[in-house]
């Protein structure tokens, strides 16, 4: 009876689960931004080190995904996810205690690698062996669409608790929101040995990621796949800055980010759900191509707080977007097996592009005294995105089996 109980509800257990930490994890993380201007007065710095220390965090989530999914597929996602919450609430606690360069670096490397527990590569995996292939990217897109809701959520929320108190006893009140993940970190232990999860030729870690590396398909979408941190780096950690420099209303760098969330909502599941009946690579190459055309209307747009908003839901729309496809790819070509470590492999090359577009935002602003210069990078690197994807085939890969 127990097992027909836990076969029954596991799918949403695991999504609920999955849904809860991607909500509080991504909400905090894109909260940083709201951070660059405070840190940077209190350390009486410029832009780079805060900058630099965020790129620490992405980079930290990048080398930390790919060892956590290991963890998750080998030990349990449950117990990766515990992990990955404990050290993200360490990093955060150090955050808010910062009184120098190297508190900023060192504190945002233990929150990124705790990220990357608690975050898209264990919980991707989890729900991907969870639920069956007929809509395996619709719920994938789902659990995505609950991140971009905590951006929605706890962005404004981050920037109203700054203004009530202060920037360091704001990030203790995100402290206590953290610790909440603890409680549904639990709920992702029941993806392991599911029922529901394909049966596929055993297979060792090693020869797993022997097979990914030979795969034209995989090392085009993780290429492409740079680009997408890129952007959303660049964005979640400057673009508060920017407007702040174009001497808009406090409340509208907050609120641009949120709105972000808002649309990526609806973007996921859209993009999802046609991920399940539509070639995945195809709509990645017009996601995007997309991007680029966005940027490259928001160059030459007037800057005001109805553009500005409009921009956000628009830009919203693709944020994320590409999870799902990704994630949809990477299973099709390798199953779910190893599906967390092949992804967190993946998004290692994400957050290399986060790392470059946190910290070259930084840099090319202090010196330059603009982000100009990247709202072109971010243009050139759409198009050329768009182009990589064209290429991939989406079938399974050939299986290297040891006897």
């Amino acid at each position: 009876m127990k097992y027909s109980l836990n076969k029954l509800h596991t799918p949403f257990i695991v999504i609920l689960a999955g849904c809860v930490l991607l909500l509080v994890s991504f909400g905090i993380r894109h909260a940083a931004g709201l951070y660059m201007v405070p840190i940077s007065e209190h350390l009486n710095s410029g832009r780079e080190i805060f900058g630099l220390g965020v790129a620490i965090n992405f980079l930290m989530i990048g080398f930390g995904s790919p060892l956590f999914g290991a963890i998750a597929d080998k030990q349990g996602s449950g117990r990766a996810a515990l992990y990955g919450v404990i050290l993200l609430i360490i990093g955060l606690y150090m955050l808010s205690n910062v009184t120098n360069a190297f508190d900023v670096i060192l504190s945002q490397a233990i929150f990124g690698l705790g990220s990357a527990g608690c975050g898209t590569a264990v919980v991707l995996g989890a729900v991907g062996k969870t639920v069956s292939l007929k809509n395996r990217t619709l719920m994938l897109g789902i659990v995505m669409a609950a991140g971009s809701l905590g951006q929605f959520l706890i962005v404004p929320l981050t920037g109203f608790l700054i203004e009530l108190s202060s920037w360091s006893q704001s990030i203790i009140y995100l402290c206590f929101l953290a610790s909440i993940m603890i409680i549904f970190s639990f709920g992702l232990r029941y993806a392991d040995n599911n029922p529901l999860e394909e049966t596929q030729a055993e297979q060792s870690l090693k020869n797993t990621l022997i097979e990914a590396l030979q795969s034209k398909s995989y090392n085009l979408l993780t290429v492409g796949f740079f680009v997408c941190g890129f952007h959303v780096a660049f964005v979640a950690t400057h673009f508060p800055a920017y407007l702040a420099d174009l001497n808009m209303p406090i409340w509208i760098g907050a609120w641009s980010l949120a709105v972000i969330g808002l649309f990526n909502i609806f973007g996921t599941i859209w993009f999802g759900k046609m991920g399940d009946s539509k070639s995945k690579k195809n709509l990645l190459a017009i996601l995007y191509f997309i991007r680029a055309i966005v940027f490259l209307v928001f160059i030459f747009m007037p800057k005001n707080e109805f553009t500005i908003l409009l921009f956000a839901a628009t830009l919203g729309i693709l944020w994320l977007s590409t999870v799902p496809l990704t994630s949809g790819i990477i299973s099709v070509l390798f199953g779910t097996r190893y599906m967390s470590f092949l992804y967190g492999f993946t998004f290692l090359s994400h957050q290399l592009g986060s790392f470059a577009g946190s910290w070259f935002g930084g840099r090319l602003y202090d010196y330059y005294g603009s982000y100009n210069i990247m709202w072109w990078i971010c243009v050139f690197l759409g198009f050329v995105s768009a182009a990589i994807h064209l290429p991939i085939k989406e079938k399974l890969v050939t299986r290297i089996i040891v006897n």
